[in-house]
């Protein structure tokens, strides 16, 4: 399934956020932005859709990073389907991030951690002007779950989410690199080397490594047919943060792979609301 098919039924997940006190935002127009920058590549650009009468007290962010491997994916994949998200709970303030992508010898990681980075300081630092609260969610799927839970466990002195979704992403890349031919080859790029050769950038890119008893809730879906992740990156993630003591629903779907379809994407939706609802 692919990451814009699953935001596609993300539509169903979310229920508007309340205005709690402060000052009156009734006349805070609804406002839509295109490819705002947040760095200087044409890559480094996000959309924003802010609700009418938003808060600085309690309107809640939620960051959506696009999949792909590092290598592929855009925020266009996500455009219609953000457009009806905001129409039916219209109280969230949505940011569709593009970042750079891996190509031979260029962009190579960290420079999508770099840049997932950057734009989470960006609106940070514009919250006055966006007319938003700090409190920010991190959903990602595949490599955008990876990057949404570096992101949420390693780079937390400006920010630190209330919640974070992964749907099926990598967590702890030397095992991920062990586990197919086809992620050896494409880590062995993205990374420099091997994890014998540069075994610190493997550490350093896998957000396993960053969990501590502080981390952020986390739900964690996945198939237990993934040919592309193995679900033992969910599980190991999963035991981390129960020995850690965080907050955390590990979801398992045995029959499924890489994304999935029916009853079982209805009841993921379900879980994230009930997720997100348990962790505002």
């Amino acid at each position: 399934m692919t990451t814009t098919a699953l935001f596609a039924s993300l539509i169903l997940l979310f229920t508007a956020c309340n205005k709690k006190g402060g000052a009156d935002t009734s006349t805070i127009p609804e406002m839509n932005q295109l490819n705002i920058a947040y760095g200087t590549d044409s890559r480094q650009k996000m959309d924003l859709y802010l609700p009418a009468g938003r808060s600085l007290d309690s309107t809640r962010v939620i960051i959506l990073i696009h999949g792909g491997a590092w290598v592929d994916g855009d925020k266009a994949d996500f455009t219609q389907y953000v457009n009806l998200l905001r129409q039916q709970f219209p109280g969230y303030a949505i940011f569709n991030l593009n970042y750079r992508l891996a190509t031979e010898g260029v962009n190579l990681f960290p420079t999508q951690e770099n840049d997932v980075e950057s734009a989470v300081n960006f609106i940070y630092d514009h919250r006055d002007e966006y007319q938003v609260s700090g409190n920010f969610v991190y959903l990602g799927a595949s490599a955008g779950a990876h990057l949404a839970l570096l992101q949420g466990y390693k780079h937390i002195s400006v920010v630190r989410p209330t919640a974070i979704i992964d749907l099926f992403g990598p967590t702890e890349l030397k095992s991920l690199y062990n586990a197919a031919p086809v992620a050896s080859t494409l880590l062995g790029k993205l990374l420099g080397g091997t994890p014998t050769a540069n075994p610190g950038a493997y550490e350093q890119s896998s957000p396993l490594f960053f969990v501590n008893s502080l981390s952020t809730p986390t739900l964690l879906l996945h198939g237990g047919m993934d040919a592309v992740v193995p679900v033992s990156q969910s599980q190991t993630l999963r035991d981390k943060l129960i020995d850690a003591g965080v907050a955390n629903d590990y979801i398992f779907y045995p029959n499924e792979g890489h994304g999935w379809t029916g009853p079982n994407l209805t009841d993921t939706f379900q879980k994230v609301a009930d997720f997100l609802r348990a962790h505002p």
